[in-house]
């Protein structure tokens, strides 16, 4: 799995490294990305990577530059389908409890369907959404399609949300098991299309 992310000030790359926690969690191997740094290796890594995790802050409703300069320099892979069937997700952070979040995680799965990825959502309900429920509750912001996260735009890294770096632990969880899933599935299928492999199987 990689994780290819931007931080502008720092709360980004505190939930990228908790979405990667997640997803050692779960057996994967991860690396993490920050691409406004990516080396030719880094590009390796990506496309050799089974699964990416998208994150980056939400600035004025949408990713943030860097991001977006990073997704535009992927324009030949998504032609010759580098990263076709490759799993995808994505995560973002912003200051207001909204924020426009939700088109930033939309603005991720478009540019995961243009490299033809398989988008995996949050898999979780939304918490703090009764009065018996708590800001600690896993996605205590409601989003669905991807994990979002809120730190004041005056709070350090250290202060990101605790539920929001847990939430994000899931995705990152969640990510690898679907990811292994369907590594699995595709094993299977290919076994049965190779007569040889089958039978050797069977033995």
């Amino acid at each position: 799995m990689a994780i290819a992310y931007h931080s502008g000030f720092g709360h980004t790359a505190r939930l990228a490294e908790a979405v990667a926690a997640g997803a050692r969690e779960s057996g994967a191997d991860v690396t993490v990305l920050p691409v406004d740094a990516l080396t030719e290796q880094g590009w390796a890594v990506l496309d050799g990577a089974d699964g990416i995790i998208f994150g980056t802050p939400t600035y004025m409703g949408n990713v943030s530059a860097a991001f977006q300069a990073f997704t535009e320099q992927t324009g030949r892979r998504c032609q010759e389908g580098t990263w076709r069937d490759k799993v995808a997700a994505g995560f973002t952070n912003s200051g207001g409890k909204s924020g426009d979040k939700l088109q930033t995680l939309l603005s991720l799965a478009v540019f995961a369907a243009q490299h033809h990825m398989h988008w995996v959502n949050l898999g979780l309900v939304a918490g703090w959404n009764s009065s018996a429920a708590s800001e600690q509750d896993l996605n205590r912001l409601g989003f669905f399609i991807g994990a979002g996260g809120q730190t004041d735009v005056d709070a350090g890294p250290e202060q990101v949300h605790d539920a929001d770096i847990r939430t994000c632990r899931h995705l990152g969880r969640r990510v690898a098991t679907v990811t292994a899933q369907l590594l699995a599935g595709r094993a299977v299928t290919a076994a049965a299309a190779d007569p040889a492999t089958a039978s050797a199987a069977a033995r």
